[in-house]
Formats: C-alpha cells, sequence, structure tokens
C-alpha cells in the first residue's frame, strides 16, 4: 500500500472513531467543561504511561513544548464547544455544524502560510455554509447550539492547521501527549471554579460509575487511537483534506444517533437538504484530491 492510500485509510478510521465522540457525549452526564477535563486527564495519563515505557529519546527545545501545551488549550475550547453544542442542540446538529471546519481552515490556513486562496476551496466551504443555514432557520430552539457548535469548527480549524506544521518535525507521541497535558491544565481553573460553586460536592463534579465507562472508550478508543491515526495521516496530506473528510463525521454520528436515540423525530426536510449540500462538499473535495494525486503521480513518472 502506498503512503498516501495509507494516510487516506488512517484518516477515515480516524473520521469513523471521531464519529463515535458525539453519541458517547450525549450519554456521559456531565457538562461540556467537566466532560472534556476528564476525557483529556485520563487520555494525558496513558499517554504518560506510554511515552515513558516506549523511553522516548526525541528531545525538543522547551518552546516547541510550550507550543504543543497551547494547542492543547485550544483542542480543549473546541471539545467544550463541541459538546455543549451537543447539550443545547442534538447530536446530530452539533457534528453538522462541525462540518463547517472546512470553510474557516479554506480562509485561515492560506492567510497563515502567506499563499493565495483556492477559489475551489472557498466554494466548497461555503457550500457547507449554505447546508448548515438551512439547518440553522429550521428550529429556532437549536440556535445557541448551533451558533457554539460553530465556535467549535472554528477551534478546530485553528488546531489542525498548526498541527499540521508540527508533525513535519515533532514525532506523533509527543504531540498527543503535551496536547492532551495542555487541555487539562487550561480547564484546571474552570474545574475548580465549578467546584467552588458547587461548594466542592464531589457528587456534583465527579463522573458516575457508567460515565466512567464511557469516558474509558472516549479516551482510549476516540482520542489515544484516532488521534494518533490523525497526526500520522496529516504527515502526508493537507489540513484542509483533513477539515473537509472529517465533514463525513457526521455522516456516521448522524447515523448512530437516528439507530439509537431517535433524533429523525426532532428533524425537518430543511435539515435533511443541508446535509445532503454538505455531503456533497465532501464528495467534490475528495474526487478533486484523488485527481490532483494523479495528475501528480503522472507528473512524476513522465
Amino acid at each position: 500500500m502506498s503512503t498516501f492510500k495509507k494516510a487516506i485509510l488512517q484518516l477515515h478510521v480516524f473520521v469513523f472513531l471521531a464519529g463515535l465522540t458525539g453519541p458517547l457525549g450525549y450519554l456521559i452526564q456531565l457538562n461540556g467543561i467537566l466532560l472534556v477535563f476528564y476525557r483529556m486527564l485520563i487520555t494525558s495519563l496513558i499517554l504518560w504511561g506510554l511515552y515513558l515505557i516506549r523511553k522516548n529519546n526525541h528531545q525538543y527545545p522547551t518552546k516547541i513544548k510550550l507550543q504543543l501545551l497551547g494547542i492543547g488549550g485550544i483542542i480543549a475550547m473546541h471539545w467544550v464547544c463541541f459538546y455543549a453544542s451537543i447539550k443545547l442542540a442534538n447530536i446530530s446538529i452539533a457534528l453538522v455544524c462541525f462540518s463547517s471546519t472546512s470553510l474557516f481552515s479554506s480562509i485561515i490556513e492560506p492567510l497563515s502560510r502567506k499563499f493565495k486562496i483556492q477559489i475551489q476551496e472557498i466554494l466548497i466551504g461555503l457550500l457547507c455554509l449554505v447546508g448548515i443555514l438551512l439547518i440553522f432557520h429550521f428550529d429556532s430552539k437549536f440556535r445557541t447550539g448551533i451558533v457554539i457548535g460553530l465556535f467549535s469548527a472554528f477551534f478546530a480549524a485553528i488546531f489542525s492547521i498548526i498541527n499540521k506544521r508540527i508533525t513535519n518535525h515533532v514525532d506523533v507521541n509527543t504531540i498527543q501527549t503535551y496536547e492532551m497535558t495542555g487541555g487539562v491544565l487550561f480547564l484546571v481553573p474552570f474545574v475548580f471554579i465549578m467546584s467552588a460553586m458547587n461548594h466542592f460536592n464531589p457528587i456534583l463534579v465527579t463522573p458516575t460509575s457508567m460515565d466512567w465507562v464511557w469516558l474509558l472508550i472516549l479516551a482510549i478508543g476516540c482520542t489515544v487511537i484516532s488521534n494518533h491515526l490523525m497526526l500520522s495521516a496529516l504527515k502526508h496530506i493537507s489540513a484542509f483534506t483533513l477539515n473537509v473528510t472529517l465533514n463525513l463525521e457526521p455522516v456516521y454520528g448522524i447515523i448512530l444517533a437516528f439507530v439509537l436515540f431517535k433524533e429523525q423525530k426532532q428533524l425537518g426536510a430543511s435539515f435533511y437538504i443541508g446535509f445532503l449540500l454538505i455531503l456533497l462538499s465532501v464528495i467534490i473535495q475528495m474526487y478533486r484530491i484523488i485527481k490532483q494525486h494523479q495528475l501528480k503521480t503522472i507528473g512524476e513518472q513522465v
């Protein structure tokens, strides 16, 4: 299997695992901040254990480590907004809003790297946006969840673009370990404030026994394993390709939401029209990626 095909396969397995995060977040009774704090705490403990067992010999400057910790804070904000969107709206709405990540990345990535914005990428991103706008207007009670879901997509675009740069000179295990640790450190003050507001009552800020089960699945399967696949794939694909392919996450997540939680009863015709437009944007971009790769391969052979 070629490096490119392996990266695409890793990307799609990552997206499938990412699609499970919505239903799992719905099942966990904690609010967004506590949910993300425990998810990142469990993940960072696992990663530090693996990091020490592997006896990682890579030595990186303090500046790089601080950057990774900072990115972890951005990831934490992305996840907090994502789960808040689920709690305020539902799984399907939060996942569809997440699809606008491609629109944000199509604008932010060229500006950050000082190269020309691709009109085709903007148009594909706008197609996603039209789909989201259709969903936004179908039921006013979901609008707060939609707005917060868009913030989640914005933060996702930022951290994926920064990660794209870092994967070129930092190993995946180090990135994961320091980013998850950074997320925990970022959330500690918020958790402390919430605990104080609840008079440090552990019942109000501690997961239930079933919450721990879902959190472990979320941490191991949907974070440690899936993020390793994502960061490995980013070594060979662009951040925009990652974010557009991530638009398949709603497909997996919404199917699960329909099967497990019967969310289709809450959704109207405009939701499905918007969802189809988003799915169309994914198909168009994947076609562009394949064609570009084929032309590059032909050029190298010539």
